[in-house]
């Protein structure tokens, strides 16, 4: 079933009626909610007065710890970040206290009247000086195979190095919010903006001493997501819920962009440190890595995302001999938490930084390393982490991008347009990726759905996964569409709630379609399998004995398959089975098989299955300024039997863009006190359209159904970010150029204008010392 219909709420979009917490108000009076948080990155709360903020006028609550009638905690596993700062604070943007006021302006003026008296404690704000301090989140996690150690001592090439990977922004369009309405016998009613809507109902229960069964959370759509909104959404959800129980009025906290950026979590910035041991053509033969991540002050989800950095430190190469070492740091900073990836593209960037020296250090084209060190088919095919990779399509993917970008003669051009320009050099690079699809937290990987089916024949669908404009919702109305056999316009997606579907899992890991998607089709499956009887009756009242066949439902109508012209109506079985008292309503579940993972011992079965993809990037440098553009960019990337390919394409350039800008232009800098010097889009640089290569082109790979999946279709919301890794690699390659591909670059992720330009002076003071 391939077929592109419009997202479900794109003309919303456009004309604006699509609706967001920002945007309606279930109450007839709505407060709004401020969070007063620290300006000081680590310090003692020596005292402060509340009185003269709870004295301006329109100002209804001024709350500190004390008000939180349940336990003053937001992280649901580990406990360790407090709801408001209790004694001390950990970092700049930590909240302390909340305002409920008639309007911002009134919580603003409000908060400046708020004394707080501090001593300052020394702070951590790097991976060294947490290193230097000793200060891991976790005792570090190791994976190994094989003897990595012996194999490299006697390989005939080693290269030791070591690469930061720089933090990113998420930058969602809808800042992080939330309304919260209190109800009778202190039930509360909660319409956030988060991925993850049972978890956001048991932190503000937690936080306000109820049972789940006292919280229902609801998520309409998100103006964008990308991770962010997986855990921290539940802190806004929560402040609000506080402030709302003590008012007895709705409140709705909506971040301003600044406050936002100040106060949220980013990408994990990693320093990683790697030996590698290969032979004169270039096969790997060992690889040991350390890992190191950035946490910021509290767990959150960094864990898991280190975990999964772990599983994608080989990206797509088999390496028999590897150890993978993860060392997650807490410093003074906002605590980080889930992006796009998941910690992949950081794992990844190292390897694919790798294969790169490699080809420089033996004079080969870096696509001739990756493809020589690609897994195997039938045998070089188990990872670090024990698992045999099945259906393999790199190297049909990389037939298909070489013949498709003819990507030596490419090289070739590259080559020529660099022996003629001295200032302006031009690089290419090919790169892969190879993307597990699983919660790698094995418990996450169930999904929920309850399917109503109506009398006229409509069909309203609940599931747990959560529109946040990647067209969830658009798949999962069309793979209900064509399972109940009706057209798209029967099919009503409704918010996700968790009153309906319970114990949701976030909607993260790109896993949305594929299990929400299977619960769906098992809760439409009941339905059939209820209504076939009666089905069977009134297709025989209809037309006397007919064969008793398979019965087919499709384009709204019930019929024996061949038979399609003897019929009744969906909505004809759905009126008469109300009649005869069949419930239309059904329940569906899927939990992922197969999928599992020892910590103890790093192996397992963590994934269901790879997504791959590859991509080709050209791009030009101008070696003064340190500016580069993406000249061209193509892409083959593996989707399975695409439910929706105008969607899935959709995904994959929004990926790429979003990865470009990790990789180029989006760095965030803090001082030394803790401070993010750039917390809004005049100083924070994600790519425009101006950013936009000049040739971009995606290419679904075909006839590559995949069979683990709903509608023999894939995953396809992260695995493209980490294409962006190729731009990466071709500015890499430009910079080179201008030492003639002598002398290996010092470089950094991102690639910035001043990276680019250091590096490129770094080349030259190198080339006049040697000449």
């Amino acid at each position: 079933m391939s077929k592109t219909i419009p997202h479900e709420s794109a003309i919303m979009h456009v004309t604006g009626e699509a609706v967001y917490v920002g945007d309606f108000s279930p109450a007839t009076r709505v407060l709004h909610g401020r969070v007063v948080y620290s300006p000081r990155c680590h310090a003692r709360i020596i005292g402060y007065d509340l009185s003269q903020a709870r004295k301006v006028k329109g100002v209804h609550a001024v709350l500190d710890y004390t008000a939180i009638p349940g336990l003053n905690q937001m992280n649901p596993v580990k406990h360790d970040e407090p709801c408001l700062a209790e004694g001390v604070v950990h970092c700049v943007g930590q909240a302390m206290f909340l305002i409920a006021a008639d309007s911002d302006e009134i919580a603003f003026e409000a908060e400046k009247k708020i004394t707080i008296t501090y001593e300052d404690l020394e702070p951590i704000l790097t991976i060294s000086d947490a290193k230097n301090k000793g200060n891991l989140l976790i005792p570090p996690r190791v994976y190994e195979m094989g003897s990595p150690d012996d194999v490299i001592l006697k390989a005939a090439n080693v290269l030791r190095g070591s690469l930061k990977t720089g933090a990113q922004e998420h930058w969602y369009l809808e800042t992080q919010g939330a309304l919260c309405v209190p109800g009778e016998n202190r039930e509360m009613t909660v319409y956030a903006s988060s991925q993850n809507p049972t978890e956001t109902q048991m932190v503000v229960a937690e936080v306000l001493g109820l049972q789940a069964n006292q919280v229902v959370c609801e998520v309409k759509r998100l103006g964008g997501g990308f991770g962010g909104k997986e855990s921290q959404g539940n802190h806004v959800a929560a402040w609000a819920a506080l402030l709302a129980q003590v008012t007895r009025q709705a409140v709705r906290i909506q971040l301003f962009r600044d406050d936002d950026q100040k106060i949220t979590g980013k990408r994990h910035r990693f320093e990683s440190d790697y030996t590698i041991g290969f032979d004169n053509d270039g096969r790997i033969m060992a690889y040991i890595v350390d890992l190191n991540s950035d946490a910021g002050w509290c767990a959150d989800l960094s864990v898991p995302i280190m975990e999964r950095a772990m599983f994608h430190a080989e990206n797509a190469y088999y390496i028999p001999h590897v150890r993978i070492t993860g060392n997650i740091w807490k410093t003074n900073l906002p605590s980080n938490t889930a992006f796009r990836g998941f910690g992949g593209p950081q794992g990844m960037a190292v390897m694919e930084n790798i294969i790169d020296q490699i080809a420089r250090f033996l004079k080969k084209d870096p696509l001739e390393i990756r493809q020589r060190n690609f897994y195997g088919i039938d045998d070089r095919n188990l990872t670090p982490y024990g698992q045999v990779l099945k259906n393999n399509r790199l190297h049909i993917i990389a037939e298909r991008i070489i013949s498709k970008t003819q990507y030596a003669e490419r090289r070739k051009k590259v080559d020529a347009f660099n022996m003629l320009h001295a200032n302006v050099k031009r690089g290419l690079a090919c790169t892969p990726v190879k993307f597990g699809i699983s919660f790698t937290t094995s418990f996450l990987n169930q999904a929920g759905a309850l399917v109503l089916l109506y009398k006229d024949g409509s069909l309203l669908v609940n599931h747990g996964g959560t529109e946040m404009g990647q067209g969830l919702h658009t798949k999962i109305l069309q793979i209900a569409a064509a399972e109940m056999g009706l057209p798209e316009e029967s099919v009503k997606v409704n918010a996700t709630n968790t009153a309906k579907v319970p114990n949701t899992s976030p909607t993260a890991a790109s896993s949305g379609t594929d299990m929400n998607g299977m619960a769906v089709k098992d809760a439409i499956d009941k339905l059939k399998k209820r209504l076939r009887p009666l089905a069977l009756k009134m297709l025989q009242n209809k037309y006397g004995d007919i064969v008793n066949g398979e019965l087919v439902f499709e384009d709204g109508k019930v019929f024996f398959e061949g038979e399609a012209l003897k019929c009744i109506s969906i909505a004809e079985l759905a009126d008469r089975a109300h009649l005869e008292r069949i419930s239309l309503s059904a329940t569906g579940f899927y939990a992922t098989p197969e999928v599992h993972f020892d910590r103890s011992t790093g192996k397992g079965h963590p994934f269901y299955y790879f997504a791959y993809g590859m991509s080709v990037s050209e791009v030009e440098v101008d070696l003064l300024t340190g500016r580069s553009r993406a000249v061209s960019v193509e892409i083959v990337h593996d989707v399975g039997d695409s439910i929706n390919p105008a969607i899935d394409k959709g995904q994959i350039y929004g990926a790429f863009i979003q990865g470009l800008g990790w990789c180029t232009t989006e760095v965030i800098r803090w001082d030394d006190k803790g401070n993010l010097l750039n917390h809004s889009p005049d100083t924070y640089k994600i790519p425009t359209l101006g950013d936009t290569p000049e040739y971009f082109e995606v290419e679904l790979l075909q006839g590559a159904p995949n069979p683990e999946a709903i509608h023999r279709s894939k995953a396809v919301g992260e695995p493209p970010f980490m294409l962006a890794l190729s731009a990466w690699l071709a500015i890499k390659d430009a910079i080179s150029a201008s030492g003639n591909h002598q002398i290996e670059p010092s470089f950094a992720l991102p690639a910035s204008n001043e990276v680019v330009a250091l590096s490129v002076e770094e080349i030259r003071k190198q080339l006049a010392t040697t000449h």
